[in-house]
């Protein structure tokens, strides 16, 4: 059985933990990957589902998982609420792997679980299962020694370097990257998170 997702518990509270505005990435995607045609989107550990809402929102066929029930169940009741179809499902980004291709793969906030020696095999697994000119976007926080641990605490977090992610895609079309550092108040403590965002576009 898959560890227990650490945000769990918060996740059946009332309200959303992580709030409803999606992240900024989604805003590229829409960019780069509009809708004007079935466009298949998968959300990698999508927590309460606000990025899978925001897509599922503007026209994109989405399905969506995460290691916490809870989590999953809010999603399903968010779309819901607004009457929109997302495939959630409770699943361990470190077991879970795809059998089915999509136009879009996202995550933000989920790839720091894995731990190094998994990486390439769980990024080849995306890669192949992204359709020609597809888009992976993706982040991942990144390791920086002025910066200190989150709140958190979260022990299974694993550390990832700067330009590392960008590493997996060399041979894909570079769309967007960049680093940033900004702040976070998501636990009710002040502290602040360096992060890792790119989109590459499988040609070929």
């Amino acid at each position: 059985m898959p560890e227990k997702n650490i945000y769990d518990d918060k996740y059946s509270e009332g309200g959303f933990y992580w709030g409803k505005k999606p992240s900024k990435s989604c805003y590229k995607v829409l960019k780069m990957k509009p809708p004007v045609e079935k466009t298949k989107l998968l959300v990698v550990g999508c927590g309460e589902g606000k990025n899978a809402v925001f897509f599922a929102r503007n026209g994109y066929e989405i399905t969506a998982f995460d290691l916490s029930p809870n989590g999953i169940e809010k999603t399903k009741k968010y779309a819901e609420n607004l009457g929109l179809k997302i495939n959630a499902f409770t699943a361990d980004i470190n077991e879970y792997r795809l059998d089915e291709d999509y136009d879009v793969i996202f995550s933000t906030g989920t790839l720091h679980y894995v731990p190094k020696e998994s990486r390439k095999e769980l990024l080849e697994n995306y890669r192949k299962h992204t359709k020609i000119d597809g888009l992976n976007v993706l982040s991942v926080f990144v390791d920086k020694p002025f910066i200190g641990p989150a709140p958190e605490k979260e022990e299974t977090a694993q550390k990832w370097i700067s330009g590392e992610l960008m590493t997996y895609y060399h041979d894909w079309k570079i769309e967007w990257s960049v680093e940033e550092i900004f702040d976070c108040n998501s636990s009710g403590i002040p502290h602040r998170h360096a992060m890792n965002r790119i989109a590459a576009r499988k040609l070929e």
